[in-house]
């Protein structure tokens, strides 16, 4: 499985750290008898007491309002009330009073990201920087804001400054890593895992190695890394990421096997689910596919790619027409505004009651086709249905626009040919429909292959997943 490192970066838990206070209560005259106050402020806010310590410091702030050491805590006890706003008033203050304060800098840096306000938080932790130019914390932190805002190549080189002076930082390493698989520097991402792992033998890091593995084309190398991972440490995400490996390369009976054994152990996660649904799908066993992504769909019933591949599976096993349709109503009455959502909706019907009900409802199929194709005019597979639709009824002058659409959405698609030389043939336009048929014959010997399509939609449902969990905070 090729590497998910700009997503997992991307939504990184901050890992800034805030600085220690410095030469606490320095600045405070003792003859006031105000030290004291500030020493139990201090306590207050070890002990996680924020409500006490706020009403301490805000006193306090009044009466030293130049203390740099008062208005950095007060700043900091903000920031674990979550007020943010507060917070940087009182921490912009610090900076003030202390400008050559790297760890003042990275306090406020940090609660501006919080803010999103990214352009003023990267001057502040690159002035850390220019502070501490040797230091640890200052790289890092600055390598990290550019992991979480996304721009992984400016992350590399302070990573990279970070590692130097601290080789045995774990977190920065383990990002460090994760950039370099990014902007594809597999070699060294492989060998800065391996030193790694000489002081660390962790799960992660073989599941890292893993994706180092699997984007460098070693896909039995990458297996056996995601099956120690998994061994190693049988998370939920590492289960996942092992049975995806063997699902992506078609080892389905192992995949299977993967999935079942996680999906009992944790058996409320909607993506096992959905990997087990696809593999007994990729293997032919219809039925239970249906089964497991039905589940899929009661554990995430807003996640459209539960119903994507529920969609798949029902096609070749509508058996269990009443309970897919009721769950295809429902993710319509979930997500109105989805045209895909009354797509399934009205597959569903037609495709569950038709071979076993000669009196279907055709006015609400196209009644949900139409709404369908309303919330999403660009839905080739709407249009088509619809065309298919008014074929079956002999309805070749309506069809023949449905297919026509379907085309300029999507003219790769041999059976939207086909059926529009059909369509062609009985409305009287002969040469139209030998030009379609001749195009239906050419794709259909070029079009790719089943099992090609398979893969390609089992590796977007694991990148995409993959790319919705995040790094570990």
């Amino acid at each position: 499985m090729a590497v998910i490192a700009k997503s997992r970066l991307l939504w990184a838990s901050s890992f800034f750290c805030f600085g220690l206070l410095t030469v606490l209560a320095s600045a405070i005259d003792q003859k006031q008898g105000l030290e004291g106050e500030f020493q139990a402020a201090v306590a207050a806010y070890d002990a996680g007491h924020y409500s006490e310590a706020v009403l301490k410091l805000e006193n306090l702030v009044q009466q030293v309002p130049e203390s740099f050491e008062v208005q950095e805590l007060l700043g900091l006890v903000y920031t674990a009330q979550s007020k943010d706003k507060k917070a940087t008033e009182h921490l912009k203050k610090a900076v003030d009073l202390n400008p050559k304060s790297a760890a003042a800098r990275t306090n406020l840096a940090t609660n501006l990201v919080r803010l999103q306000e990214f352009a003023r938080a990267e001057i502040e932790f690159k002035k850390a920087l220019q502070l501490e130019p040797q230091g640890y914390d200052a790289s890092h932190n600055l390598g990290e804001f550019y992991v979480t805002t996304g721009r992984i190549p400016e992350a590399v080189p302070p990573l990279e400054n970070a590692q130097r002076v601290k080789p045995e930082a774990y977190d920065n390493g383990y990002d460090l890593a994760l950039a370099y698989i990014e902007t594809e520097r597999l070699a060294d991402a492989r060998q800065l895992i391996l030193d790694l792992l000489g002081r660390n033998d962790t799960a992660e890091l073989h599941d890292l190695f893993a994706q180092v593995e699997e984007r460098d084309g070693k896909f039995l190398s990458a297996e056996h890394e995601y099956e120690l991972a998994a061994h190693m440490e049988p998370s939920e995400s590492n289960l996942f990421d092992w049975g995806c490996e063997l699902l992506l390369h078609r080892t389905l009976d192992p995949a299977i096997e993967v999935f079942e054994r996680a999906a009992e152990q944790y058996p409320h996660s909607a993506r096992l689910a959905i990997g087990l649904g696809m593999a007994l799908y990729s293997r032919g066993n219809y039925d239970q596919a249906v089964k497991a992504l039905l589940k899929a769909a009661d554990l995430g019933p807003k996640d459209g790619r539960a119903y994507y591949f529920l969609a798949k599976a029902y096609s070749s096993s509508p058996r269990q027409a009443d309970e897919v349709i009721e769950h295809f109503r429902r993710f319509a009455q979930l997500q109105p505004e989805n045209g895909r959502a009354f797509y399934y909706y009205a597959m569903s019907l037609w495709k569950g009651r038709r071979a076993q009900d000669a009196k279907f409802d055709v006015e609400q199929i196209e009644s949900l086709l139409k709404q369908s194709i309303a919330r999403d005019s660009n839905l080739a597979e709407a249009h088509f249905e619809l065309g298919n639709l008014y074929s079956d009824q002999a309805r070749y002058i309506d069809a023949v626009p449905e297919y026509e659409r379907t085309l300029q959405l999507s003219s790769d698609l041999p059976d939207a040919h086909y059926r529009l030389g059909q369509a062609y043939v009985h409305t009287g336009h002969k040469d139209l429909a030998q030009r379609e048929l001749e195009i239906y014959q050419r794709l259909r010997a070029e079009h790719l292959a089943e099992l090609d399509k398979q893969r390609a939609e089992i590796r977007q449902f694991v990148y995409s997943e993959k790319e919705s969990q995040g790094l570990k905070p």
